[in-house]
C-alpha cells in the first residue's frame, strides 16, 4: 500500500493548480462544441485523460527543472528538491501518466483529441521546459502556446474537429499567459535571479515588464472583442467581455503606475485568473443561448 504521504507528492508533482485550470479550459470548449453539456461518459473520460496528460506535463517540468527548483525559494518545499521522490521515479509516474493519458483519449474520446494533447504536452516539455524557459525572456510569449492547446482538445472530444470557438479561446489564452506569468515574475524576479532564468524582469528590468504587460494587455482585451464582429461570440459575450476586458486593463495600468512595491502586481496576477474562468464562463453562455 503506498503511504498518504507518498501520494501527497506526487499529486504535488502533478502540479494540480495548473491541471485545475486546463480542465476548466477544456471543460468550457466541451459545452460550447456540445451547445449544452455533452455526453457525461465523454466528459469524464475527457478531464481525467486531460489530467493525467497535464499531470504527466507538470511532472516532466518538475524533472527538468530540479536544478533551479533548489535555488528559487517558491519551488525550494517540491517533492524532487526535498528529496522525497527522486528524479527516476518522478520520470517513471510521468511516463506512465503520460502513457495512460493517451491511451485513454484514443480509445474512449478519439484520436484527434489524443494527438492534440500529445502535441500539447510535447511542445510545453520539449520547446517551453527544455529550449525556452532557460534561453529567452520570451519564453512565456511563444510557450504560452502549450497552455492553450486545451480548448481544441475538449472542442474535438465533442466534434473530432476543430472550431472557431475552440480557436477563439486558444487565442484568449495564448495573449492572456505573458501579462499573467509577468506579473508573477514581478512579485518574484529575485527567484529567477538566483535561477538565471532570462524572465523579463530580471532582464530587462521592472519599467519594461510594466510596459508590455500594458501592451499585451491591450492586445488581449482588443482581440477577445474581436470574436464579436467575426461572428465567433455573440453579443451577450462582447458586453460581458468589454467590462471584464475594462477591469483587467485597469489593473495592468495600475501596475504601470506603481512606483514600488507589487501590491497592483499581486492584484492583477489574482485578477488574470479570476477574469480567465469568467470569460470561460460567458462564453459557454452564450454559446447555449445564442
Amino acid at each position: 500500500m503506498i503511504a498518504p504521504g507518498r501520494i501527497r507528492d506526487y499529486y504535488e508533482l502533478s502540479k494540480p493548480r495548473i491541471i485545475a485550470l486546463l480542465l476548466v479550459t477544456t471543460a468550457a470548449s466541451m459545452v460550447m462544441a456540445a451547445r449544452g453539456v455533452p455526453p457525461l461518459g465523454l466528459l469524464f473520460w475527457t478531464l481525467l485523460a486531460g489530467a493525467l496528460a497535464a499531470a504527466s506535463a507538470g511532472a516532466f517540468n518538475c524533472v527538468w527543472d530540479a536544478d533551479i527548483d533548489r535555488v528559487m525559494k517558491r519551488t525550494q518545499l517540491r517533492p524532487i528538491p526535498q528529496g522525497r521522490i527522486s528524479r527516476r521515479s518522478a520520470t517513471i509516474y510521468a511516463i506512465l501518466a503520460g502513457g495512460i493519458s493517451f491511451a485513454l483519449f484514443y480509445v474512449l474520446v478519439n484520436p484527434l483529441a489524443a494527438w492534440l494533447s500529445l502535441a500539447g504536452n510535447a511542445y510545453y516539455v520539449v520547446i517551453y521546459t527544455m529550449w525556452l524557459k532557460r534561453l529567452t525572456p520570451l519564453n512565456i510569449v511563444i510557450g504560452g502556446a502549450a497552455g492553450a492547446v486545451p480548448p481544441l482538445v475538449g472542442w474535438a472530444a465533442v466534434t473530432h474537429a476543430i472550431g472557431a470557438p475552440a480557436l477563439g479561446l486558444f487565442a484568449l489564452i495564448f495573449l492572456w499567459t505573458p501579462p499573467h506569468f509577468w506579473s508573477l515574475a514581478l512579485m518574484t524576479e529575485m527567484d529567477y535571479g538566483k535561477a538565471n532564468i532570462p524572465m523579463l524582469p530580471n532582464v530587462y528590468g521592472r519599467e519594461r515588464t510594466k510596459r508590455e504587460i500594458v501592451y499585451y494587455s491591450l492586445v488581449l482585451v482588443a482581440a477577445s472583442l474581436l470574436l464579436y464582429p467575426f461572428h465567433v461570440m455573440g453579443a451577450l459575450y462582447f458586453g460581458a467581455a468589454a467590462v471584464l476586458g475594462g477591469l483587467f486593463l485597469l489593473d495592468a495600468w495600475r501596475t504601470w503606475r506603481e512606483q514600488t512595491g507589487t501590491h497592483e502586481a499581486r492584484k492583477l496576477f489574482r485578477y488574470s485568473l479570476v477574469y480567465l474562468a469568467l470569460m470561460c464562463a460567458v462564453m459557454v453562455i452564450d454559446r447555449i443561448i445564442s
